[in-house]
């Protein structure tokens, strides 16, 4: 057995045992270098509640390269990737260091979740709702914990038209989008406009009418 099959086998090994950090680790298919790590959201956060799970790919010079991680669950976090689950993170790049574990670069992921880094966004426009708005920030990623990670109900988004999903999930307005969509235009390109502009909370102000309907034009 070569020694980065002995170094994983050992690290989930450990961590099954550690029952207290509520950390797991799972192969992914046949090969022991692909594995799939999950933790549940922290508490205080717009993630409580939620079950989030995380792609792991174990490179060749492992641990002397750091491992490859994306999350697999939809996640609505300035640091993390809303398309692919892809997460900017320093010890997944620079940062790593071979006495770092799978099970700590986990609790890592799990404590991004508590600190965004806005300034370092690997999402900018979530970055951009982050910094502007944080409340309807908040509600959103409520949102996305309830939908994608089997988070608890958010009952004041819960509506019944099923237009309403995907609003809320862009983290606007339903008043907005019918604004716009009043004029004729359709729905999604309205939605696709006004989430690219960050048309929520106090930056509504800052975004005229008429520069909407210039984008909308386009």
């Amino acid at each position: 057995m070569d020694a980065r099959l002995r170094r994983v086998n050992k690290e989930i090994a450990d961590c099954k045992n550690d029952k207290s950090s509520n950390i797991k680790i799972d192969l992914m298919d046949s090969s022991p270098f692909h594995l799939k790590g999950s933790f549940p959201g922290p508490q205080d956060t717009p993630y409580e509640g939620g079950h989030f799970e995380v792609d792991i790919v174990i490179p060749d010079s492992y641990p002397f390269q750091p491992v490859k991680m994306k999350f697999i669950t939809k996640v609505y976090h300035p640091n993390i990737s809303s398309a692919s689950g892809a997460i900017c993170l320093d010890i997944l790049k620079d940062a790593w260091s071979p006495v770092l574990t799978l099970k700590s670069t986990l609790i890592s992921l799990q404590s991004l979740l508590c600190s965004p880094e806005p300034n370092d966004p690997q999402d900018a426009e979530v970055a951009k709702h982050y910094t502007t708005s944080k409340r309807s920030f908040d509600e959103t990623a409520r949102y996305w914990t309830q939908i994608y990670a089997g988070g608890p109900l958010v009952k004041k988004m819960e509506v019944k038209e099923p237009q309403r999903d995907e609003i809320a999930i862009a983290g606007l307005e339903k008043a907005h989008v019918d604004q716009f969509e009043s004029l004729g235009f359709e729905r999604s390109k309205v939605i696709d406009v006004l989430r690219r502009l960050n048309y929520r909370g106090a930056n509504v102000a800052n975004i005229s009418e008429d520069r909407i309907v210039e984008e909308l034009l386009k």
